[in-house]
Protein backbone atom coordinates (compact mmCIF):
# COMPACT_ATOMS: atom_id res chain seq x y z
CA UNK A 1 0.00 0.00 0.00
CA UNK A 2 1.09 3.54 -0.73
CA UNK A 3 1.94 5.81 2.15
CA UNK A 4 -0.55 8.63 2.65
CA UNK A 5 0.04 12.39 2.38
CA UNK A 6 -2.17 15.11 3.82
CA UNK A 7 -1.68 18.65 2.62
CA UNK A 8 -3.90 21.66 2.00
CA UNK A 9 -4.56 25.35 2.43
CA UNK A 10 -6.79 27.78 4.30
CA UNK A 11 -9.11 29.31 1.67
CA UNK A 12 -8.65 32.92 2.74
CA UNK A 13 -7.92 34.06 -0.82
CA UNK A 14 -6.46 32.87 -4.12
CA UNK A 15 -3.16 31.02 -4.03
CA UNK A 16 0.09 32.79 -4.91
CA UNK A 17 3.69 32.18 -5.98
CA UNK A 18 4.68 31.35 -2.42
CA UNK A 19 2.23 28.44 -2.45
CA UNK A 20 3.50 27.32 -5.85
CA UNK A 21 7.15 27.31 -4.80
CA UNK A 22 6.55 26.07 -1.26
CA UNK A 23 4.05 23.27 -1.72
CA UNK A 24 2.02 23.04 -4.93
CA UNK A 25 4.83 21.86 -7.19
CA UNK A 26 5.81 19.20 -4.66
CA UNK A 27 2.21 18.01 -4.38
CA UNK A 28 1.96 17.60 -8.15
CA UNK A 29 5.25 15.71 -8.26
CA UNK A 30 4.27 13.37 -5.41
CA UNK A 31 0.60 12.70 -6.17
CA UNK A 32 1.34 9.58 -8.21
CA UNK A 33 3.74 8.18 -5.61
CA UNK A 34 1.55 8.63 -2.53
CA UNK A 35 -2.12 8.41 -1.66
CA UNK A 36 -2.77 12.14 -1.53
CA UNK A 37 -5.50 14.07 0.30
CA UNK A 38 -5.73 17.84 -0.16
CA UNK A 39 -7.70 19.67 2.50
CA UNK A 40 -9.62 22.88 1.83
CA UNK A 41 -9.38 24.04 5.45
CA UNK A 42 -12.39 26.33 5.64
CA UNK A 43 -12.93 25.89 9.39
CA UNK A 44 -9.36 27.01 10.05
CA UNK A 45 -9.89 29.93 7.68
CA UNK A 46 -12.80 31.03 9.86
CA UNK A 47 -10.57 31.24 12.95
CA UNK A 48 -9.45 34.69 11.78
CA UNK A 49 -12.07 35.32 9.06
CA UNK A 50 -15.16 34.50 11.15
CA UNK A 51 -16.71 37.83 10.14
CA UNK A 52 -16.28 37.03 6.43
CA UNK A 53 -17.86 33.58 5.99
CA UNK A 54 -19.12 34.29 2.46
CA UNK A 55 -15.58 35.17 1.40
CA UNK A 56 -14.24 31.90 2.81
CA UNK A 57 -17.03 29.94 1.10
CA UNK A 58 -16.32 31.58 -2.28
CA UNK A 59 -12.59 31.07 -1.87
CA UNK A 60 -13.05 27.30 -1.43
CA UNK A 61 -13.97 27.10 -5.12
CA UNK A 62 -11.25 29.54 -6.18
CA UNK A 63 -8.58 27.50 -4.40
CA UNK A 64 -10.00 24.31 -5.94
CA UNK A 65 -9.56 25.96 -9.34
CA UNK A 66 -5.96 26.81 -8.45
CA UNK A 67 -5.33 23.17 -7.50
CA UNK A 68 -6.61 21.92 -10.84
CA UNK A 69 -4.79 24.65 -12.74
CA UNK A 70 -1.36 23.76 -11.33
CA UNK A 71 -1.83 20.09 -12.22
CA UNK A 72 -3.31 18.33 -9.20
CA UNK A 73 -5.20 15.42 -10.75
CA UNK A 74 -8.48 14.41 -9.06
CA UNK A 75 -7.78 10.84 -10.19
CA UNK A 76 -4.68 10.88 -7.97
CA UNK A 77 -5.32 13.60 -5.39
CA UNK A 78 -8.52 13.71 -3.34
CA UNK A 79 -9.89 17.19 -2.60
CA UNK A 80 -11.75 17.43 0.73
CA UNK A 81 -13.64 20.32 2.38
CA UNK A 82 -12.70 20.34 6.06
CA UNK A 83 -16.05 21.50 7.45
CA UNK A 84 -17.85 18.55 5.88
CA UNK A 85 -15.96 16.07 8.09
CA UNK A 86 -17.44 16.33 11.61
CA UNK A 87 -14.94 13.64 12.66
CA UNK A 88 -12.22 16.31 12.55
CA UNK A 89 -14.15 18.48 15.02
CA UNK A 90 -14.67 15.49 17.31
CA UNK A 91 -10.98 14.63 17.25
CA UNK A 92 -10.09 18.26 18.00
CA UNK A 93 -12.23 18.22 21.14
CA UNK A 94 -10.63 14.98 22.35
CA UNK A 95 -7.11 16.23 21.65
CA UNK A 96 -7.67 19.46 23.58
CA UNK A 97 -7.62 17.36 26.74
CA UNK A 98 -4.07 16.25 25.88
CA UNK A 99 -2.57 19.73 25.39
CA UNK A 100 -1.93 22.47 27.96
CA UNK A 101 -2.61 26.15 27.41
CA UNK A 102 0.98 26.99 28.30
CA UNK A 103 2.27 24.60 25.66
CA UNK A 104 0.04 26.13 22.99
CA UNK A 105 1.16 29.59 24.05
CA UNK A 106 4.80 28.60 23.48
CA UNK A 107 4.20 27.31 19.94
CA UNK A 108 6.52 29.56 17.86
CA UNK A 109 4.33 29.44 14.75
CA UNK A 110 1.27 30.55 16.70
CA UNK A 111 3.26 33.23 18.54
CA UNK A 112 4.56 34.64 15.27
CA UNK A 113 1.13 34.72 13.65
CA UNK A 114 -0.51 36.30 16.71
CA UNK A 115 2.14 39.03 16.62
CA UNK A 116 1.73 39.50 12.87
CA UNK A 117 -2.02 39.95 13.21
CA UNK A 118 -1.67 42.23 16.25
CA UNK A 119 -4.08 40.25 18.44
CA UNK A 120 -2.24 40.73 21.73
CA UNK A 121 -4.46 39.31 24.47
CA UNK A 122 -7.52 39.41 22.21
CA UNK A 123 -6.61 36.36 20.15
CA UNK A 124 -9.71 34.31 19.23
CA UNK A 125 -9.72 30.95 21.02
CA UNK A 126 -10.29 29.15 17.72
CA UNK A 127 -7.13 30.71 16.28
CA UNK A 128 -5.15 29.96 19.44
CA UNK A 129 -5.95 26.23 19.30
CA UNK A 130 -5.61 25.71 15.56
CA UNK A 131 -2.45 23.57 15.98
CA UNK A 132 -4.73 21.06 17.69
CA UNK A 133 -7.18 21.28 14.81
CA UNK A 134 -4.29 20.64 12.41
CA UNK A 135 -3.33 17.57 14.43
CA UNK A 136 -6.92 16.37 14.01
CA UNK A 137 -6.71 16.95 10.25
CA UNK A 138 -3.52 14.95 9.93
CA UNK A 139 -4.54 12.05 12.13
CA UNK A 140 -8.09 11.81 10.78
CA UNK A 141 -6.55 10.77 7.47
CA UNK A 142 -3.86 8.61 9.04
CA UNK A 143 -1.27 10.64 7.13
CA UNK A 144 2.29 9.31 7.13
CA UNK A 145 3.75 12.44 5.54
CA UNK A 146 2.88 16.14 5.70
CA UNK A 147 4.64 18.50 3.27
CA UNK A 148 5.57 21.70 5.13
CA UNK A 149 7.90 24.65 5.12
CA UNK A 150 10.42 25.05 7.92
CA UNK A 151 8.14 27.56 9.70
CA UNK A 152 5.48 24.84 10.09
CA UNK A 153 7.72 22.28 11.79
CA UNK A 154 6.39 23.17 15.29
CA UNK A 155 2.92 22.20 14.07
CA UNK A 156 4.10 18.75 13.03
CA UNK A 157 5.92 18.26 16.33
CA UNK A 158 2.75 19.28 18.18
CA UNK A 159 0.86 16.59 16.23
CA UNK A 160 3.46 13.97 17.07
CA UNK A 161 3.25 14.84 20.76
CA UNK A 162 -0.53 14.47 20.71
CA UNK A 163 -0.29 11.14 18.87
CA UNK A 164 2.26 9.77 21.34
CA UNK A 165 0.22 10.81 24.34
CA UNK A 166 -3.02 9.42 22.90
CA UNK A 167 -1.44 6.11 21.89
CA UNK A 168 0.20 5.78 25.31
CA UNK A 169 -2.94 6.65 27.30
CA UNK A 170 -5.49 4.69 25.29
CA UNK A 171 -4.32 2.42 22.47
CA UNK A 172 -1.81 2.66 19.59
CA UNK A 173 -4.35 3.50 16.89
CA UNK A 174 -3.03 6.83 15.57
CA UNK A 175 -0.32 7.21 12.91
CA UNK A 176 2.63 9.39 13.92
CA UNK A 177 3.35 11.64 10.92
CA UNK A 178 6.66 12.70 9.43
CA UNK A 179 7.35 16.06 7.87
CA UNK A 180 8.34 16.39 4.22
CA UNK A 181 10.29 19.62 3.99
CA UNK A 182 9.71 21.82 0.98
CA UNK A 183 12.78 22.73 -1.10
CA UNK A 184 11.58 26.36 -0.95
CA UNK A 185 10.23 26.98 2.53
CA UNK A 186 9.84 30.76 2.36
CA UNK A 187 9.36 33.12 -0.56
CA UNK A 188 9.66 36.79 0.43
CA UNK A 189 6.92 39.29 -0.26
CA UNK A 190 7.15 41.91 -2.97
CA UNK A 191 8.34 44.50 -0.46
CA UNK A 192 11.18 42.33 0.80
CA UNK A 193 9.75 42.16 4.34
CA UNK A 194 8.33 38.88 5.61
CA UNK A 195 7.07 36.00 3.54
CA UNK A 196 4.65 36.34 0.65
CA UNK A 197 1.18 36.50 2.17
CA UNK A 198 -2.39 37.14 1.09
CA UNK A 199 -3.11 39.08 4.28
CA UNK A 200 -0.09 41.37 3.87
CA UNK A 201 -0.97 42.30 0.29
CA UNK A 202 2.54 41.50 -0.97
CA UNK A 203 1.78 38.58 -3.27
CA UNK A 204 1.68 37.64 -6.94
CA UNK A 205 -1.37 35.43 -7.35
CA UNK A 206 -1.52 32.47 -9.70
CA UNK A 207 -4.64 33.96 -11.28
CA UNK A 208 -3.14 37.44 -11.82
CA UNK A 209 -3.25 38.48 -15.50
CA UNK A 210 0.06 39.09 -17.25
CA UNK A 211 -0.13 42.88 -17.06
CA UNK A 212 -0.80 42.73 -13.31
CA UNK A 213 2.20 40.44 -12.79
CA UNK A 214 4.36 42.85 -14.75
CA UNK A 215 3.10 45.82 -12.72
CA UNK A 216 3.83 44.06 -9.43
CA UNK A 217 7.29 42.88 -10.49
CA UNK A 218 8.38 46.26 -11.84
CA UNK A 219 7.40 47.81 -8.49
CA UNK A 220 9.31 45.25 -6.41
CA UNK A 221 11.78 46.13 -3.70
CA UNK A 222 15.40 45.33 -4.66
CA UNK A 223 18.40 47.01 -3.05
CA UNK A 224 17.74 50.58 -1.84
CA UNK A 225 21.45 51.34 -2.09
CA UNK A 226 21.59 50.40 -5.77
CA UNK A 227 20.91 53.87 -7.16
CA UNK A 228 22.66 53.54 -10.54
CA UNK A 229 23.15 50.54 -12.81
CA UNK A 230 26.93 51.01 -12.54
CA UNK A 231 26.83 50.61 -8.74
CA UNK A 232 27.43 47.18 -7.15
CA UNK A 233 24.15 45.75 -5.91
CA UNK A 234 23.27 43.51 -2.98
CA UNK A 235 22.12 40.02 -3.92
CA UNK A 236 21.43 38.74 -0.41
CA UNK A 237 17.95 39.72 0.72
CA UNK A 238 16.97 40.89 -2.76
CA UNK A 239 13.55 39.32 -3.46
CA UNK A 240 14.00 39.46 -7.24
CA UNK A 241 16.83 36.96 -6.93
CA UNK A 242 14.80 34.83 -4.49
CA UNK A 243 12.09 34.53 -7.16
CA UNK A 244 14.62 33.77 -9.90
CA UNK A 245 16.14 31.08 -7.67
CA UNK A 246 12.70 29.55 -7.23
CA UNK A 247 11.36 29.75 -10.79
CA UNK A 248 14.07 30.36 -13.41
CA UNK A 249 15.01 27.06 -15.10
CA UNK A 250 18.34 28.58 -16.18
CA UNK A 251 20.12 28.55 -12.83
CA UNK A 252 23.51 29.05 -14.48
CA UNK A 253 22.11 32.23 -15.99
CA UNK A 254 20.84 33.31 -12.56
CA UNK A 255 24.30 32.77 -11.09
CA UNK A 256 25.75 34.98 -13.85
CA UNK A 257 23.15 37.68 -13.13
CA UNK A 258 24.03 37.59 -9.43
CA UNK A 259 27.73 38.02 -10.21
CA UNK A 260 27.04 40.86 -12.64
CA UNK A 261 24.71 42.63 -10.20
CA UNK A 262 27.19 42.28 -7.35
CA UNK A 263 30.01 43.67 -9.46
CA UNK A 264 27.95 46.54 -10.83
CA UNK A 265 26.70 47.32 -14.32
CA UNK A 266 23.32 45.60 -14.14
CA UNK A 267 20.24 47.76 -13.61
CA UNK A 268 17.20 46.78 -11.57
CA UNK A 269 14.89 47.29 -14.56
CA UNK A 270 16.83 44.77 -16.63
CA UNK A 271 16.75 42.30 -13.75
CA UNK A 272 13.01 42.73 -13.26
CA UNK A 273 12.33 42.28 -16.97
CA UNK A 274 14.03 38.91 -16.77
CA UNK A 275 11.79 37.96 -13.84
CA UNK A 276 8.68 39.07 -15.77
CA UNK A 277 9.69 36.72 -18.62
CA UNK A 278 10.29 33.83 -16.22
CA UNK A 279 7.00 34.28 -14.39
CA UNK A 280 5.07 34.65 -17.62
CA UNK A 281 6.43 31.28 -18.76
CA UNK A 282 5.42 29.73 -15.42
CA UNK A 283 1.99 31.32 -15.06
CA UNK A 284 0.64 31.33 -18.64
CA UNK A 285 -0.15 27.58 -18.75
CA UNK A 286 -1.63 27.78 -15.23
CA UNK A 287 -3.91 30.66 -16.28
CA UNK A 288 -4.97 28.77 -19.40
CA UNK A 289 -5.85 25.57 -17.51
CA UNK A 290 -7.67 27.58 -14.86
CA UNK A 291 -9.81 29.27 -17.52
CA UNK A 292 -10.78 25.90 -18.97
CA UNK A 293 -11.87 24.49 -15.59
CA UNK A 294 -13.66 27.74 -14.67
CA UNK A 295 -16.00 27.33 -17.64
CA UNK A 296 -17.67 24.41 -15.86
CA UNK A 297 -17.83 25.11 -12.14
CA UNK A 298 -20.45 22.39 -11.75
CA UNK A 299 -17.82 19.84 -12.72
CA UNK A 300 -15.33 21.39 -10.27
CA UNK A 301 -17.90 21.16 -7.49
CA UNK A 302 -18.56 17.52 -8.38
CA UNK A 303 -14.83 16.75 -8.07
CA UNK A 304 -14.72 18.30 -4.60
CA UNK A 305 -18.03 16.71 -3.52
CA UNK A 306 -16.86 13.23 -4.51
CA UNK A 307 -13.46 13.76 -2.91
CA UNK A 308 -15.05 14.98 0.31
CA UNK A 309 -17.16 11.83 0.42
CA UNK A 310 -14.07 9.63 0.07
CA UNK A 311 -12.28 11.67 2.72
CA UNK A 312 -15.12 11.25 5.15
CA UNK A 313 -14.98 7.47 4.75
CA UNK A 314 -11.32 7.53 5.80
CA UNK A 315 -11.98 9.88 8.72
CA UNK A 316 -14.89 7.73 9.88
CA UNK A 317 -12.62 4.67 10.03
CA UNK A 318 -10.16 6.62 12.19
CA UNK A 319 -12.95 7.89 14.43
CA UNK A 320 -14.31 4.39 15.05
CA UNK A 321 -10.87 3.25 16.22
CA UNK A 322 -10.46 6.36 18.40
CA UNK A 323 -13.86 5.97 20.07
CA UNK A 324 -13.13 2.33 20.82
CA UNK A 325 -9.73 3.23 22.28
CA UNK A 326 -11.21 5.93 24.54
CA UNK A 327 -14.25 3.87 25.48
CA UNK A 328 -16.85 6.00 23.72
CA UNK A 329 -18.23 3.13 21.62
CA UNK A 330 -21.39 2.69 23.69
CA UNK A 331 -23.62 1.13 21.07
Amino acid sequence: MKERILTGDRPTGPLHLGHLAGSLRSRVALQGEYETYVLLADIQALTDHFDRPRQVRDNVWQVALDYLAVGLDPQQATFVIQSQLPEIAELTVLYLNLVTVSHLRRNPTVKAEIAQKGYGENVPAGFFIYPVSQAADITAFGAHLVPVGADQLPMIEQTREIVRRFNSLYAPVLVEPRELLSPVSRLPGLGGQGKMSKSLGNAVFLCDPADEVRRKVMGMYTDPGHLRAADPGRVEGNPVFAYLDAFDPDQAGVAALKHHYGQGGLGDVTLKRRLVEVLDAVLTPIRERRAVFARDMGAVQDIVREGTGRGREVAAQTMRAVREAVGLDYF
